[in-house]
This record gives C-alpha cells, structure tokens and sequence, in this order.
C-alpha cells in the first residue's frame, strides 16, 4: 500500500488517507495498515502555539489548537452535514449552465466579461437627492388631511375665495411637511453615512500577483481578496487559502444568524498552501439561503465539490486565523446578507390609519354642510334677485363712473353658488384640523419620554435604558396581537449551563444535601502555569469522587468514557486567555454549539480537560495522568503527561440523523466510536444485546430532565475492529469526492459505525434563559397574545426552549412539519388540518356536553426547508388556517428572509397587530415586516437595534412595554383622537346653525382671531398634556391583570361605533350653544359681536369641562392647562375686545355686564353636559367593561377585592378576525 498526502480537510468532504508507511520510511512486507494509521501523525499540524498578527494588537486570545514540531496527524472527517444537505437539498440536483455563474478565479476581466455581475457597492438608504422630496412628499401625503389642507390651501389663493390670508394658510400645512422632512432626511443621511464608510473600507486585493488595497466598493467577481484577523468580510468568497496548515479558517457570524460563537471554514487542499491561484468555479446565481451554496471548482484539471462550509460570507469576522484568502463569487446587492435585507419600509400608526377612515367621513359631512349652505344661497338669491342692487354686499352695479355702469362683486347666480360652496369649505375647514397632528406628534414625544425613563425598563447589566426610535407608532404597542420572536440571544442569553448526567443507569443530579451542586473548577499545573477553564461548572460531588478514583472499577471505566466523550465528541477549539496573572491561563473553549461548550466545560470541570485540537489529533488531559511530557502551547516540557487521541473521522449533526460521532484511534492502537444525538435517533441504533434495563432507566431519567425543561443528549459508544473500519473507511471516501448526492451519501455512510452502540448515559444542559422569560410569555399569552418563536436553530434546540420558557407544555398536541417537497408539504398540512379541526370539534361537544374538558392546544413546529415549498405558493393560506388553530407556532432553521415571510403571512390575512423582537442582523428583515420592531440591545451587534422602532436590553421589558406603556398609550391617543374631533366639529357646528340666520353668507359672528386662537390658546394644551399624563390604571393593576390588555385589542378606546356616539353628542352640544343664547336674545338689541362672545365662552368651556369630566388621574398641570385655558380665554377675548381697531369693540363688557350673560353660559355647560353625565353614568354602573371594573377596584383597594374576587375579566378569544 503507498501513501498518500493529498487529503482534503472539509466539513462535508474529508477524505481519509491511504495508510502510511512505518516511521522508518522502509517498506515493511508485514505492513498492518491498521496499526500503523493509529500512530501516524499529522504533517499539518506542525506549530507550536502562537499569537495571530490580529490577536497581538487587539487582544490577547491565543489559539490552543496545535502539535509538536514535526508531529503528523490524520485528517479529521466530517460529514453527514454540509451545504447540500441544508435548504433546498441542492446536492441532489446537477448544477444546469442557465442556474450558474461562471467565476474565473484570479480573471475578474473574463469572469466579468460575458456576465454583468453587481459591484460591490452596498445602499441602505430611502432616498437620494434627486429622489427625497418626491418620495417623502408621496410618502407624507399618505395622511388623508394633509391632501385635505393643501387643497384649502390653494383654494385660499383664489381672489374671490380669499377667506384668510395666502401665506398664512399655506404655512401650517408648510411647517408640518418640514419638521417631518427635516426629521427623515436626518434618519436617512445617517443611513448615507453608514453606506459609505461601509463602501470605503479598504481591503487586500491581488493585482499582477502582489497584494494591493483597494476600496469594498471597486471589489468585482473573481478578484482573489486577502483577509486578516479581526477584519471583516467584504463579500462572499469561497476560500482557497489559510495561515492554518490545514486550511482551517475560523470567522464569527453575529450579523448573520444572531450567533457569537465561532464558525470553522475550509480551503480546498488543492489551492491551500499554493503561491498562484487559478481555475474556475462554477457556483449557483445569487440566492437568499444563508445556509447553502451549490458549486464545483475546476483547479488543474480536477473537479471538485464546494458546499458551504467553503464559503465566508460579507458581514462575517476572521477570527483566530491570521489571514485567509478567497475569490468573490457574490458582490454587493447579489451577496446573501444584502439579499435577506429587504429595506426600511415606512412605517404608520394603526389608529393613525383608522382614523383616515373617519377623516373621509367628517369630509363627507363637511362637504354635506357646505351643500347645504350653497343650495340655500341659491334659493335665497333666487328669492331676492330683484333686490340685490339695494343690498350692500350684494349689489349688482356699480354707480360711481359717470356714463358707465359695471358688474361689481356679483359674478352671476352659478358662479355665486359654487364661490359659496368653496368659501363654505374653508370656513368650515377647521372640521379636520392640522393641529390635530401636531398634538399627536407633541403627545408621543412625551409618551416616549416616560418610557425611556422607566426603570422597569432599564438593563443593569448593560447599563442601557429603552429606547424609543420610532415616534409615530407608540399607541401601536396597546393593541399587539402576535409576537415574532427570535430565540438566540432575545428569549435566551446564549449561555449553555451543564446541570446533570445519567451515566449507565445511575443518575446523578443534584441533591438539597449538595445544594444544587458545588461550582468546581479543574486545573492543570504546568511547571509554574497554572491553566484552567474559563467557566466554571456545578458539579455532583460523589460523581467527582467517582471519576478521581480513575479505572480502580467497572463504574470507574464506564465514567471515564462518558465524560471522554463529552470531550471529544465535538468541534471545539480550545483558545487560551491571558489573565492579569501572567502564571494563570484561561482555556476558553470555542465552537458553533453552546451545547457543546457546555458539555466541554462539564467534562473539564470533571477532570477531563480538552487540551489541544488539531484536524488529526487531540490531547485529553485526564487528572494530570498521561503518557509523555510535553505541552506544545507552552514550548516546554512537563512533568505531568497527556492522552493523545488520533482523530480518524467525524460525521458532524445533522438534523436527518439527529446525532454526531467521532472516531478515534487510541495510544494502544484500538479504535472506538463516540456517538451523541437525541434520544430518539440513539435509542434506535442501540445493540440489540445491550442490557435494556440500563435503557429503561436512562429513558426514565431522560423523561426526568426534560420536564424540567433541559437540554438532553444521549451519549453511546462502540469498538471497532479493523475491518470495521476500513469497510468505513473506504465508504466515506468515495461519498466524499461525491459532486452529486454527497450529503445522502454521507449519511449512509455514517450508519456504518453508528450502529450497535452501547449506551453510556446522557446529559442535560440548561439553555440560560433571560430573566423572566416564562413568566413574561405567561403574561403575553393571559394577555391573549399569541407568541411564534422564529430561529435559525436545530428543530430539537427550539423545542427545548420552548419547554423552559414555558411557550410549550405537556398538555400541548404537537404538530410537526418536516418536508423536503412541496407535495409532501401539501399533505403534511392537509393532514394536520384535519387533526386540529377533529381535535377543536371533539372539545366543542365535550363542551356541549356539559363535560369540562377544554380545547387541547396545539403548537406548530416547521422547518425552514418545508417554508422553502410553502412561503409564496398556494399553500401559505393553509398554513395561515393551521398556526391560527395554534396556541404556539416554532419555526426551526428559517433563514432571516422566511422571518419576514411569516410575519407577512399572518400581516396579509388579519388586520391584528404584529410585532418582531430580536437581536441579530438576522433579524432585521422580520423587525422591519412587523407593525412594531423591537431590537435587543445584546451581545449581538447593533442592527437589530438599529433597524428597530423600540429598543431595550431583555425580552422581559416586553411585558410592561405593552401591558403598562402599550395601553396607556392607546387609551390615550384613541380618546385624544375622538376628543380633537368633537372639540373642533363643535365649533363648525356653531358656525354653521349661524350661517342659516346671516343669508347664507358665510359671516360669522365669532371673531376672527378668537377663531384662530380657539385651536392654539384655548384648548390645545389640555388635550395634550391629558395625553402624555392620564392614566386609566395603575401599573400595578395592569400587571396583576394582564387580560385588561384585550381592551386594545378590541379597539375599546376607538372605534366606530364610539366615534357616532362622539359626533352625536356633538351635534347636541352644539345646538344647546348656538340656540339657547339664540332664543334668550331673540327680542334684545344686543349686537352680534356680544352673543358671538357668548357663543366663544360656550365652546370653550363646554369643551375643556367635557375633557376635565373624563380625566382619572389629576396632577397639578392637569389642573393649570385646563382652567387656565378658560382664564386665558376670557382676558384674550377681552383683550380682543379692547381694541378699538377691531369690530365688535366693547362687545364683551357690555353684555357681561349683565346676569343674563352669566345665567345663559351656566345653563349652556348644564344643558349640554347632562345627556354624556347620564349617559356615562348608566353605562358604568350596568354595563361595565373590565377597566372600569378594576378602576373601582383601585378605589376601595385591591386586598378587598382579590379577597372575595370580586374581579373577573372577559373571555379572550384565540380566533383571529379575517
């Protein structure tokens, strides 16, 4: 048998090498290939430990991954998982010339020169100069008044309709659309800002064979690109070359999938190591799937299959690599993060845009008022045509030019009924007025301030507090009926947490006695150094003593090989810290799983310290007993040894298998298999001998730990003899050069060594959840929230954290959807369908019955590879029916665009409320989809916070968010709403029952600058301090009862139904103001300026004693804005009154001075406020609605009532409206 050294060292493809020769290098007849290939060493793995050139300047990370000089080690293999067997199961189908791009490697003048592929210029922003103020105009107009005053606005400029002045009735629609064009060119310049000192970066280009910088955004297809440590990546390149031997590369994907541990990439053998670079790579066209790439690479004549482990993609980080080089294949818009970025979309309040609908209706209205008033013109110049010349303002010649007499303001009978029309609908304008939304925007402003200033919300940890980005949308957060949510990082804190293990029938949990485990740490002194793991674990203290007593037994030896394979049974790399005790070290051990850091840490904690990883080897340091003395990361010899294990394959998890293995070749020459997986994929490959007893009683323990919600792995083990393993052996080399169906190969081929296995044990982990993750789920679903968890994470992951967050529980019927093509996809949901229709019918006539049996909820769990054949075809409306019969809905392995796909789902087909909470860059595309976005300001990078309309530090601050903040905010605005209509169709009102009595001539007898100020000074202020300060409950109410959070969800405080009642009692305000002084005066000489005084005082007091009637919480500027307006009405009209340049001088002494005056404005506030005080009364005392229930409450104390429980909320109902 010859040697061989050209092996690939690849996640998906590693190819095992055919045995070498004795270490002597002479051929030996009586060659036992087997023997020889345990002892064989890596000729990659050839350094000692080192700090990258990125590590020395920035940190102080040393990478713990390496061998004696010299050694040699046995390439690692890893398969059953890879890109082909991710998404849309690429590897089964040929890449056809038309799906593909053609990418000259090192020739980006050919590779471009038949395909026009996108630059590597990014944009983020709206708008650019030519475009912002069109778009943002279009945008503003969206607001149906702002279309509404610009043309009362233009109507204005005419001479004949000239009500008011040109320039004053154009400016405050002017201010208006300038604040907020200021406000979003502000935003979108920062958005500018960011694109171009993202386009500016400078990156390390081949040019003529040298290295040059060149800016990200004159990066093209097919450049060679060198990266260095720390940087970031420019655009998706397939690697060619690393600084690690084997071709290694380790990047963090944080601004891709939320996750900050660190992910391991491969260069091809045949271009790692080499000085030039040439070939071609014929790789798919540019698509969204983060967790695919289908591609082969021509290099010399030979083909070979890229997946995506071979892939870096733009926004990652190299991380402990010193440099890394690749050739672009996908640039600027076509790279996959800018793909799944789907742009900031504009974002507008619910209520805002309801109440565009009762915006038209009062238009109606408003134009019915002002036919009225031009049909009664025209009849009423038909009557009197023969007198208009007598009248003055209607005088139809003119006189004063001898010899020539002239039309003079009379333009004919049509003309004069359609002016009347038009000047009717500028007096009346003020039925829809603009400062309306002025109020609004004041009001969010200060609704946004107590918020940031509320220190539930406040994150000590991070030290931040909420953040309000979004003004426009607070009274959105009262009426939420879904929430999306990402898991890594905003559910959990990403911090895996060993808590127990089961080891060959014997379970060792924690006990009160040892107070829920003891925090150990294990430690290796190291002629003076002193290294440690990182993080400490809570350990069972006689599994301790078991495992220190090393193989003295047979419970010793099956120990040994549990926690052997908690620590090799892996991916993980081993770093090495400093400390401020040069003499100490941190071993801080990295990886793509939490899990498997956890169990690394566990396996250390127990003494089974994972020392050094290479692609060939690792070194074990078992309680300081080993075989030779040498620690390579320390350059020195030892007093203590070290085990040494070949690594001679690996098949990594993937989620058709639902386990991983490792194959190691002992010092003594044996070779045995280490299996971990689920539980349900382990127990069926068990040997059929196997004592199943021992199974029993680890599935019991099995059963044990997940009800306490952990994370639970089986842990199995087998020998393997020789031709065991070359049976494998063989195998896996030919599915690993496999271009075509290499990820179902690779599985097969696994199912070689995982089989007849022997159970060791299993282990359970805790996923560290945010505090007061179940409770505040608990919370949200009382308060008939429906929560779907959407994540880039393992289908088994998902379900674990949905039992400890308590979104799952036993009671729940699972309903799992796990296809690979659209017609299995199809009668996977037709199927569930009917079970969840069968299900909600059995418990309807059990209800029916009598019986007390409740609806069984169902929870939904689907793969992102089944969303692949459902998003955007005709079974998305199926699988709307289905998750809305869900009581919780978990999507696994979604990419960031199938998020938003979701969220548009349910946003298409319901008018509910929607909002998105995460903390990753893969979730931007689902924060900016959702009504409201909300962004964990984390451990993951800032995009999610940046793309977000609200911010905050943990996913608890949801629950006061929106059960305190959100309805307040809601109740608030919807009551502010309905109260600016009424206040100002009052005064229309007036205005109009006047103009029957004035010969339809549109004169008013309130004062002009009374009528201006009335929006200004006399009751603007009320309005809006009422909005930022009332308060219908308290927090602690709110809290405790987190069904009166429906309320928003029903549109209690603004809806139809409220608005009629609003206008007709308007209606009667009105008429008491304008006819009771009317009738008190029919026959009196007091002059129109004194009863239009009269009529002023009505209206404004009316109006702010209906708002103090409705406020619930006073404070003392509650009390200053509401009676001052009335102090201030009465010295400005007086004020007005005083000068004689204006009519009506005196007006108001005159007719104050008087009782009448006095009785008249009393008995107008009694006459017109009496109908609401009973109507009011009845309503809350007979027919009370939860808020109003638990405000009495609030009154007599909430001990009493919770006592005799007394308060009981309506029924929230889980059926979304259609």
């Amino acid at each position: 048998m010859t040697p061989t050294t050209n092996n690939n060292y690849q996640q998906q493809q590693h190819q095992h090498p055919e045995l070498p020769k004795s270490k002597s290098g002479s051929s030996n007849v009586n060659f036992n290939p087997f023997e020889i290939t345990l002892n064989s060493s890596s000729r990659r793995s050839s350094m000692s430990i080192h700090e990258s050139s990125g590590s020395r300047s920035n940190n102080s990370v040393h990478e713990v991954s390496l061998s004696r000089s010299g050694s040699k080690a046995v390439p690692v293999r890893y398969g059953s998982k890879g890109a082909d067997s991710e998404g849309l199961s690429t590897s089964q189908r040929e890449l056809r010339d038309e799906d593909a791009r053609l990418v000259y490697i090192n020739d980006p003048e050919k590779t471009n020169e038949k395909f026009e592929f996108a630059g590597n210029s990014v944009r983020t922003s709206k708008y650019s100069l030519l475009t912002f103020i069109p778009r943002n105009l279009f945008e503003q107009f969206h607001r149906v008044a702002y279309v509404y005053f610009l043309i009362i606005a233009i109507l204005n400029q005419l001479p004949q309709l000239a009500v008011f002045g040109r320039g004053v009735s154009i400016l405050p629609l002017a201010f208006v659309l300038f604040v907020t064009a200021v406000k979003d060119a502000y935003e979108d310049w920062r958005r500018h800002k960011s694109d171009r000192v993202e386009n500016n970066r400078l990156a390390s280009v081949m040019v003529d064979g040298k290295f040059e910088e060149k800016k990200w955004r004159d990066v093209r297809v097919g450049e060679v690109i060198r990266i260095k440590a720390n940087e970031p990546i420019p655009c998706d390149i397939v690697l060619l070359s690393t600084s690690d031997p084997t071709g290694v590369a380790y990047v963090q994907t944080i601004n891709l999938d939320g996750e900050s541990n660190l992910k391991t990439r491969y260069a091809k053998q045949e271009t790692h190591g080499k000085e030039g670079f040439g070939g071609v790579i014929k790789c798919e066209k540019p698509n969204r799937n983060i967790y695919g790439f289908l591609a082969n690479m021509e290099v010399d004549g030979k083909k070979l299959s890229l997946g995506s482990s071979n892939i870096v993609l733009r926004g990652c980080e190299l991380k402990n690599t010193s440099w890394a080089i690749g050739v672009a294949v996908y640039c600027g818009r076509e790279t996959k993060a800018m793909l799944n970025s789907s742009g900031a979309p504009s974002k507008r309040s619910r209520l805002e845009t309801r109440m565009n609908f009762e915006i038209i209706w009062l238009s109606f209205f408003l134009v019915a008022l002002c036919t009225v008033t031009s049909v009664c013109a025209a009849v009423w110049l038909k009557r009197h045509k023969d007198e208009l010349n007598l009248l003055p303002y209607y005088r139809k010649l003119d006189f004063s030019e001898e010899g020539e007499v002239e039309n003079y303001e009379y333009y004919g009978w049509g003309l004069e009924i359609f002016f009347t029309f038009l000047m009717s609908v500028i007096v009346f304008q003020v039925m829809i007025p603009i400062s309306l939304y002025i109020s609004m925007e004041l009001v969010r402003v200060g609704q946004a301030y107590f918020m940031i200033r509320d220190n539930r919300m406040y994150d000590e940890e991070t030290k931040s507090r909420f953040q309000c980005r979004a003004l426009n949308i607070n009274e959105d957060l009262g009426q939420i009926k879904y929430v999306f949510s990402d898991k890594t990082g905003t559910l959990t804190q990403n911090k895996m947490e060993f808590q127990c293990a089961s080891i060959w029938g014997v379970d060792y949990s924690y006990t009160k006695d040892s107070m829920e485990g003891e925090q150990f740490e294990h430690s290796v002194a190291v002629d003076g150094k002193v290294l440690r793991p990182k993080m400490k674990v809570k350990v069972n203290p006689e599994l301790l003593q078991i495992t220190r007593s090393g193989l003295q037994n047979m419970e010793g030896k099956r120990i040994h090989d549990f926690f052997l394979a908690l620590a090799t049974c892996n991916t993980i790399v081993p770093l090495l810290v400093d400390t401020p005790d040069p003499n100490v070290k941190l071993i801080d051990y990295q990886g793509e799983s939490p899990d498997e850091q956890a169990l690394t840490y566990a396996a250390a904690a127990y003494g089974f310290m994972l020392i050094e990883r290479t692609s060939g080897h690792i070194i074990i340091d078992i309680h300081g007993e080993t075989q030779n003395g040498y620690y390579p990361f320390l350059n020195e010899p030892s007093r203590y040894d070290h085990y040494r294990f070949n690594v001679l394959g690996l098949h990594e998890f993937d989620s058709d298998r639902k386990r991983m293995s490792v194959i190691l070749g002992y010092p003594d020459n044996s070779v045995k298999v280490f299996v971990k997986g689920a539980d349900t994929s382990m127990l069926n490959v068990i040997d059929k001998s196997f004592n199943m007893d021992l199974v029993r009683a680890t599935e019991a323990h099995l059963h044990s730990y997940s009800s306490m919600g952990l994370r639970t792995l089986v842990i199995g083990m087998r020998d393997l003899n020789a031709s065991e393993f070359e049976k494998w052996h063989s195998a896996f080399e030919a599915a690993s050069t496999a271009v075509l169906g290499r990820a179902a190969m690779l599985r097969r081929v696994s199912s070689i060594v995982e089989n007849s296995l022997s159970i060791l044990g299993a282990s359970a982990i805790e996923d560290k959840l945010q505090q007061g993750v179940p409770e505040s789920i608990e919370s949200l679903r009382i308060a008939g929230i429906k929560v779907w968890v959407l994540t880039g994470d393992k289908q088994e992951t998902a379900i674990s954290i949905g039992y400890s967050s308590k979104l799952l529980t036993s009671k729940m019927t699972q309903i799992i959807i796990n296809s690979k093509t659209r017609e299995s996809c199809r009668k996977s949901l037709e199927d569930a369908l009917i079970m969840s229709k069968k299900l909600l019918s059995s418990s309807g006539v059990a209800n029916d019955a009598g019986g007390s049996s409740e609806a069984t909820p169902l929870a939904l769990i689907i793969d992102g590879t089944s969303l692949v054949h459902i998003l955007d075809s005709e079974l998305e409306e199926q699988l709307f029916q289905l998750a809305s019969t869900c009581s919780v809905v978990l999507c696994c392995r979604v990419a960031p665009l199938q998020k938003a796909g979701i969220v548009a789902l349910v946003k298409n087909r319901t008018s509910d409320m929607t909002l998105a909470i995460g903390d990753g860059a893969n979730d931007v595309s689902m924060i900016q989809m959702a009504d409201v976005g909300v962004g964990i300001s984390g451990q993951e990078g800032r995009q999610a916070v940046m793309a977000s309309d609200f911010a905050m530090g943990q996913f608890g601050f949801l629950v006061p968010l929106l059960l305190i903040h959100g309805h307040w905010n809601y109740q608030r605005l919807g009551y502010m709403i309905l109260y600016n209509f009424y206040r100002n169709a009052v005064l229309v009102l007036v205005l109009f029952w006047y103009v029957l009595f004035t010969a339809f001539t549109l004169t008013t007898a309130i004062n002009e600058w009374s009528t201006t100020l009335y929006s200004i000074i006399y009751s603007s202020l009320p309005t809006i301090i009422v909005g930022i300060l009332d308060k219908d409950l308290g927090k602690r109410t709110l809290l405790k009862y987190p069904q009166l959070y429906g309320a928003g969800q029903r549109h209690e405080a603004y809806n139809k139904k409220l608005f009629v009642l609003t206008m007709l009692d308007t209606l009667w305000q009105s008429l008491v103001i304008f006819w009771a002084p009317l009738f008190a005066y029919w026959s009196s000489t007091v002059d129109v300026a004194s009863i239009g005084d009269l009529w002023t005082f009505g209206v404004v007091v009316l109006v702010n004693l209906h708002l103090a009637m409705d406020v619930i919480r006073w404070y003392w500027v509650t009390h200053v804005v509401i009676w001052g307006s009335i102090v201030a009405t009465f010295i400005s009209v007086m004020i007005i009154d005083a000068i004689p340049n204006l009519p009506g001088y005196w007006a108001f002494f005159h007719a104050a001075g008087t009782g009448l005056f006095w009785l008249l404005l009393l008995g107008i506030v009694i006459a017109a406020l009496l109908p609401r005080l009973v109507v009011k009364f009845v309503y809350q005392y007979y027919f009370p609605n939860d808020i109003q229930i638990c405000r009495e409450a609030e009154k007599i104390g909430y001990e009493r009532v919770v006592e005799s429980g007394q308060i009981e909320m309506l029924p929230i109902s889980d059926n979304p409206p259609r």
